[in-house]
């Protein structure tokens, strides 16, 4: 038999992207605390912290100054501006957990996926998740009652801005019963942690079984 290999794999960075409402946030809940091997993505950001934020575990909070140093730099997968204050994805930790088999989980739009793809192409994974329909949609928000009337006319309105952008992404799932969208997505999780690219042990491995002798 051959020799044991160290069969780490790489980590995945793992984008969810829908509008609002879609159950992008359940999902990212489920799949964060039923697998031990994937962490929410923390982001940096210049606003201030809301109250019950930690600093280091809901964002990183720095200066204006400090971002855009971190940003010339090269510091960022992906940033963005949203209302006058910046947020960004920070490199050097994110490759770490990748090289360490961990999967990062992403919580941003198609524009930030867009700039993962850019960054870290072979790395990324973009899923978008569909409302079964508009009607469905506006009455999840509906029932949130978190919103007042405007905000969900403007989350209406954005929604299919962003459902246009669906073909960009490798995977998308209908979000039409949550068991049935939560199984499809940790399914393609499980599968594209078995990719070929994503195994660095194998070339060796499969070299030491051409060697052995029957």
């Amino acid at each position: 038999m051959p020799a044991n290999v160290i069969r780490r794999r790489r980590g995945l960075m793992l984008v969810l992207s829908s509008p609002s409402g879609a159950g992008k946030t359940t999902l990212t809940r489920l799949l964060t605390r039923d697998d031990a091997d994937v962490e929410l993505s923390v982001s940096w950001t210049t606003r201030p912290p809301r109250p019950g934020e930690i600093d280091g575990v809901h964002y990183v909070f720095v200066s204006k100054d400090a971002f855009r140093a971190h940003r010339a730099a090269d510091g960022f997968l992906e940033w963005a501006e949203v209302h006058d204050n910046l947020y960004g994805s920070p490199r050097e930790p994110i490759l770490d957990a990748l090289d360490k088999g961990r999967d990062v989980l992403f919580d941003i739009d198609w524009q930030g996926a867009q700039q993962l793809t850019n960054s870290a192409q072979a790395d990324v994974v973009k899923v978008f998740i569909l409302p079964p329909s508009m009607i469905e949609l506006r009455r999840r928000l509906d029932e949130r009652a978190a919103d007042h009337r405007a905000v969900i006319k403007k989350r209406m309105s954005n929604a299919y801005s962003e459902i246009s952008r669906w073909d960009g992404y490798d995977y998308v799932l209908v979000n039409d019963e949550l068991d049935n969208c939560y199984g499809q997505l940790k399914s393609i999780v499980a599968a594209e942690r078995l990719r070929r690219q994503r195994q660095p042990w194998l070339p060796n491995f499969v070299q030491r079984l051409l060697q052995e002798d029957t």
